[in-house]
């Protein structure tokens, strides 16, 4: 059973704290974002069979990952006391691994400004133009993968 409070204090965390260029620290962004990050909704979310992945480290739940069929990174947060230490670029690979098992060549996802140099340096590139969420830039990033076999 996952972690689901962990699980929602991470995301919560990594959005107040660490992606404050995106929301500029606007209480209706912030709301309207975290919204749907409550324990509840992330249980909802694990007995969906929404596929999820987490990533810890000394016991605690450091990063929460997720992807989409066919072929998108639906979320990918770390924890802010553990931003910087790998962590995230550990769950991104895993995620990766898991697209390419599931026979996706090239992956998505919508990007957070705070999140843009990330993605560059682990190999994403841009797929078009910036979308707006609730007043809040996604920037669409696409990354081809090297299925084994």
């Amino acid at each position: 059973m996952f972690d689901v409070f962990g699980l929602s204090r991470v995301l919560t965390r990594a959005i107040t704290q660490l992606c404050v260029a995106d929301h500029g620290n606007d209480p209706d962004k912030i709301a309207a974002w975290t919204a749907n990050k409550c324990p509840q909704a992330v249980h909802g979310w694990t007995t969906s069979g929404a596929p999820i992945w987490l990533a810890a480290r000394n016991g605690q739940v450091a990063a929460v990952g997720g992807v989409r069929a066919p072929a998108e990174i639906s979320l990918l947060y770390v924890d802010p006391g553990h931003a910087g230490r790998g962590v995230g670029a550990a769950l991104l690979s895993r995620l990766e691994a898991e697209l390419t098992l599931s026979g996706a060549a090239t992956v998505h996802l919508m990007s957070t400004k705070t999140a843009l140099g990330f993605y560059r340096r682990n190999g994403w590139v841009a797929a078009g133009q910036p979308a707006d969420w609730n007043g809040i830039p996604q920037f669409p990033l696409r990354k081809m993968l090297h299925p084994s076999g």
